[in-house]
């Protein structure tokens, strides 16, 4: 089969360009012709993909994306493919994988009613809407139910056009760092005792992952507790404001950023626990690798993926309905010292994490792909 894979900007270390990655793979695995098209790309192609990278013009994120969207139409008329599957909302797909969360209903909360009159709203606003309208025929492969459930509250999309994914997280790299015993040196390379407190956040957009909230909470903690913890943030983000807020709250030594990272399981394998307290997060692919390296996890109630930290009673569920930072200050320094607590939740993690799927995603997605192009022939 053809498939045409079509997205606006790789990054090599971003959770859904990683997502994006395996399932080219695993297409090109099962033998299928993979042609992938972009307006930004950083680092190297898939090995037996076709890139095209089209020439946009436009000084915003929105005006390149339109550029895109116009210049795509011509080539995937000519490409006369089987399948044409967005990693990002756009008019013109058969296929879409949702990694993001509502863009409108975010737009109303963030922003006043005059925010929709703006060229930023208008443009991805009207893209979603050709993904998500009940008159589109574009079928969705969700990751999330809770985002799921948004968007047809916000479009009345049709059940019938969504196909659940499970996780696709590498669990042999994630427990080959834990077999190999990395907590030792990973921990002398960022000062930390043995019988300190390393917690751990993985993502970038620094923001919107709640790395302020994991912060003021560092700096909340007791005494006794506060100087043996440290604070490791992976990931690409804007960090002199958060360096800065360490200082001010006095933790300035106890916040590392690692800036982006591909060893991620090392630090697993080192770190006691992960924070993952989004703002708004469709899954959150950190929590579920924190559960596959036994981790304890302490993670916001609006990430797509808390239910697995809640399934596996391997952690705390905070901000339901909302995010509070003094309740969540208590729930950290009430974890911290609570060792035999840690403990467990670190073992239902591991169990948990060897009885669910949390693994086959690529797979499942082209499988989701070879039936709607066999459905269609027929």
């Amino acid at each position: 089969m053809k498939f045409a894979f079509c997205l606006f900007r790789y990054y090599p270390f971003g959770g859904l360009e990683r997502n994006f990655l395996n399932i080219v793979n695993e297409a090109l695995r099962q033998g299928h012709e993979v042609h992938i098209f972009a307006w930004g790309w950083s680092g190297l192609a898939p090995e037996g993909a076709q890139l095209k990278v089209l020439p946009v013009r436009g000084y915003s994120n929105h005006g390149r994306s339109l550029s895109f969207v116009r210049q795509l139409r011509s080539h995937l008329e000519a490409g006369q493919f089987d399948l044409v599957v967005g990693f990002n909302r756009m008019p013109g797909l058969d296929l879409y994988y949702c990694a993001d969360v509502c863009f409108t209903q975010q737009a109303m909360r963030k922003h006043s009613r005059l925010y929709k009159l703006t060229p930023r709203y208008r443009t991805f606003a009207g893209f979603e809407k050709a993904v998500f309208s009940p008159d589109s025929t574009t079928e969705i492969m969700f990751l999330s139910r809770q985002t799921k459930e948004e968007y047809q509250a916000v479009y009345g999309t049709p059940e019938e056009r969504f196909h659940e994914l499970p996780p696709g997280i590498n669990k042999d790299a994630i427990r080959q760092a834990l077999a190999e015993d990395r907590r030792t040196p990973v921990r002398q390379e960022l000062g930390i005792a043995q019988d300190g407190l390393m917690l751990v956040m993985v993502g970038s957009d620094f923001k919107r992952k709640g790395v302020s909230r994991a912060i003021h909470a560092l700096g909340a903690l007791p005494e006794r507790l506060q100087v043996k913890t440290k604070l490791v943030v992976i990931g690409k983000g804007k960090e002199e404001g958060l360096k800065r807020l360490a200082e001010t709250l006095g933790v300035g030594e106890q916040v590392v950023f690692t800036g982006p990272r591909s060893d991620v399981p090392r630090f697993l394998a080192a770190a006691d626990a992960l924070l993952h307290l989004a703002e708004s997060e469709n899954t959150g692919n950190a929590i579920v690798e924190g559960l596959i390296a036994g981790l304890p996890v302490l993670v916001t109630r609006n990430c797509g993926y808390y239910f697995h930290v809640q399934d596996a009673r391997a952690g705390v569920v905070v901000g339901d309905p909302v995010f509070d930072q003094e309740d969540f200050n208590a729930v950290l320094s009430a974890s911290l010292g609570n060792p035999e607590q840690l403990k467990q939740w670190g073992k239902n993690a591991l169990a948990y994490s060897d009885q669910v799927d949390l693994y086959s995603r690529p797979q499942k997605a082209v499988l989701v792909m070879e039936k709607l192009v066999a459905g269609r022939r027929r």
